[in-house]
């Protein structure tokens, strides 16, 4: 079930995002900045997405929380789902949700060495744009559109 994200479940996406992003950014940030990333601080980072109008949604499977996902307007964010969860189609099912609710032609940015993310986006259609923003000297996110 899908579900979108309120004061009464905050904490329970918040939970998903901080051990997805510890998870994902384990290799490529310092293990003091990754443990910073806890449950209470995605919490306040997915409250500031909210006040700013981004629709969050959390997916649960069996009553236990798995994945979330955010969109504002065209743009697709914050798409993760449980280290112990992927592989088993939820990153799809959160992506064609999401796609749905985009405003526009969907578009995401993703971290550059994120190969397991970009071969999700590719596989459902969506394309490098050629656009970029580097983070660090070893670090860049790449924007990816959909292509009908």
């Amino acid at each position: 079930m899908i579900e979108l994200v309120t004061q009464d479940n905050i904490i329970q996406a918040a939970e998903v995002h901080a051990a997805s992003w510890r998870e994902s950014h384990r290799a490529i940030c310092s293990a003091e900045f990754v443990a910073l990333h806890t449950a209470e601080r995605q919490m306040r980072y997915l409250q500031s997405r909210m006040e700013k109008g981004a629709c969050v949604y959390l997916l649960s499977v069996s009553g236990r929380p798995v994945g979330v996902v955010s969109v504002l307007g065209d743009v697709i964010g914050d798409l993760y789902v449980l280290p112990d969860e992927q592989g088993r189609g939820y990153g799809t099912q959160l992506l064609r949700f999401a796609m749905e609710r985009c405003d526009g032609l969907p578009t995401l940015w993703v971290l550059d060495h994120n190969r397991r993310a970009i071969s999700l986006y590719r596989r459902n259609g969506f394309r490098p744009t050629g656009e970029k923003t580097v983070l660090s000297p070893t670090l860049s996110e790449l924007q990816m559109r959909y292509l009908k």
